[in-house]
């Protein structure tokens, strides 16, 4: 023990007793404390534990983090998702819902607070944070927040209800959802957009989940045979997905957020629309793959799973805490052969030898966000001006035509989550143009119900989606390939979409998948 100094020598033991245990005489115990004589023959009793206090900062910390997003958006600092994931707050969905369903019923809000004089009572209330308290204490799940904002909230409650139900009278309704006006009640339509469910086949495969999900009391109704069948699931009800192979359809009200299986990674709750790119992309197993803006990571996961982590994938995102938030999303979905990059796509040299054997880039650029998020929250703005979507389409553009760039690139998939045909048939028709005939648009998805707009010849090849005709979020996606002298034409599908034939391609539409024969691992209750 050289080098022990102070109390902690004292205590060693002498180094006869460390070697030689055995030879040194046993230790006396010591004495045990005397029980008093008025205690002798009964046991002490316990005294009960007293309850644990739930904490309520962590709530308080949400309506702050939620009242700062709204802050943010009206002084034009950013758009919803990026302040959401800028604001430092470590439950991102949870904060993206509220401040959401607060921007979808503003107006209402911004009426019941003049009808109860709300702000006029309490000056030191500022107007953002009192949208949130009043949203979650009348339309959420209730105020859950201790302190003064309670006590607050208890003082106007009564004020806050009366002035709810006289408005309620007053537009001769009886639900709070009809309220909204008619541009904002877009209810109607997500009411009617399912929970879709995609299976990550890096750890398990879609008969062990459905498995699964019977086990836990769900009933599994088959393959969808037509999406008007998808608009009748209720309750514990869920189907197969007509189109996509590895995508489970819920009904809409669903939380799988707390499942074991989506808190272990074995499933994504991924939108059908956002499925799409890298399902169109299809590349084959080993391929070098670029996701241009990749975060928060769920078509990276997806991309993996199609490439069954063999090949290399490259993640750029200039945002180092998106980046951040991928990296988890990732490791929780087992993803390997990934390498994140916090850098610009724009500054990437594509003659850089890292990138010679890219031959499939998927890219979604920032956009006006007007149909992404259409049906679980508002976008990233309702109504962006001419000068913005000018702004946008240019950057677009620019991406586009550097991704094409690439000496290798054989296929790449545009997608944005805009309605605009300034962000999507009009940057593909100005980059087309710009390249000749280096490249050319395939037909992406022939049996797609939803076709781009008729701005230009070919552009029916693009394909849209929305909750009217797809029971979708909001989606363009355009698929590109590099043309070749020569060569045949370019096959309408990926390589993925081969493998999985849709309706109509030598499958039944209703007819059940194909069990595997290859089982991955099980997730136990």
């Amino acid at each position: 023990m050289a080098g022990v100094t102070g109390p902690f020598r004292r205590r060693c033991p002498p180094r006869s007793a460390r070697t030689a245990p055995f030879r040194s005489a046993p230790c006396a115990l010591p004495a045990l404390p005397r029980t008093p004589s008025w205690e002798r023959g009964r046991a002490r009793p316990l005294r009960p534990r007293r309850p644990r206090r739930k904490r309520r900062g962590a709530h308080m910390a949400l309506y702050s983090a939620a009242a700062a997003v709204l802050a943010g958006l009206e002084r034009g600092e950013g758009g919803l998702k990026s302040l959401v994931y800028n604001s430092g707050f470590p439950h991102v969905r949870q904060l993206y819902a509220l401040v959401s369903e607060t921007l979808r019923y503003a107006s209402v809000l911004e009426k019941l607070l003049d009808g109860a004089a709300l702000l006029q009572a309490e000056k030191k209330l500022a107007p953002q944070l009192a949208k949130v308290l009043v949203y979650d204490l009348l339309f959420g799940k209730g105020l859950k927040c201790g302190g003064r904002w309670k006590a607050l909230a208890r003082r106007h409650r009564a004020r806050l209800e009366a002035e709810l139900a006289r408005m309620k009278v007053r537009h001769k309704v009886s639900r709070n959802e009809d309220l909204l006006a008619p541009e904002k009640a877009v209810s109607t339509a997500a009411s009617q957009v399912p929970r879709y469910v995609r299976v990550n086949t890096l750890k398990t495969c879609v008969d062990d989940v459905i498995d699964f999900f019977k086990r836990q009391g769900y009933a599994y109704l088959g393959k969808a045979a037509s999406v008007e069948e998808l608009k009748t699931l209720s309750g514990k009800k869920f189907l197969l997905d007509l189109h996509l192979p590895e995508l489970l359809v819920f009904p809409s009200q669903t939380d799988l957020h707390d499942n074991l299986l989506y808190t272990s990674g074995h499933v994504i709750l991924q939108d059908k629309a956002s499925c799409l790119p890298a399902f169109l992309l299809g590349p084959v197993a080993g391929s070098h793959v670029i996701d241009a803006c990749a975060a928060p990571g769920n078509k990276t996961s997806h991309l993996a799973a199609i490439l069954k982590n063999k090949g290399q994938i490259f993640a750029f995102d200039v945002d180092p805490k998106r980046v951040a938030t991928m990296n988890t999303l990732l490791t929780r979905a087992g993803v390997t052969g990934c390498q994140l990059v916090q850098q610009d796509f724009l500054t990437v040299d594509p003659r850089d030898p890292k990138y010679s054997r890219v031959t499939h880039i998927l890219l979604d650029p920032s956009c006006s966000g007007s149909a992404g998020m259409v049906t679980r929250g508002p976008g990233e703005e309702a109504a962006p001006s001419a000068e913005r979507l000018q702004a946008l389409a240019g950057f677009q553009r620019r991406i586009l035509s550097h991704a094409l760039s690439f000496p290798a690139l054989r296929r790449l998939v545009y997608s944005t989550c805009s309605l605009h045909q300034e962000e999507n048939e009009d940057v593909v028709q100005a980059v087309l143009q710009e390249w000749g005939s280096a490249f050319s648009l395939v037909t992406a998805f022939p049996s797609w119900p939803c076709r781009g707009l008729a701005a230009f010849s070919g552009a029916e090849s693009c394909l849209r989606a929305s909750p009217a005709e797809t029971l979708t979020h909001g989606f363009f996606v355009a698929v590109l390939e590099r043309c070749r002298e020569g060569a045949d034409a370019p096959s309408s599908l990926p390589a993925a979409a081969k493998e999985n034939p849709q309706p109509g391609e030598g499958t039944k539409p209703g007819a059940a998948p194909k069990k595997r024969k290859k089982k991955k691992q099980q997730v136990k209750e």
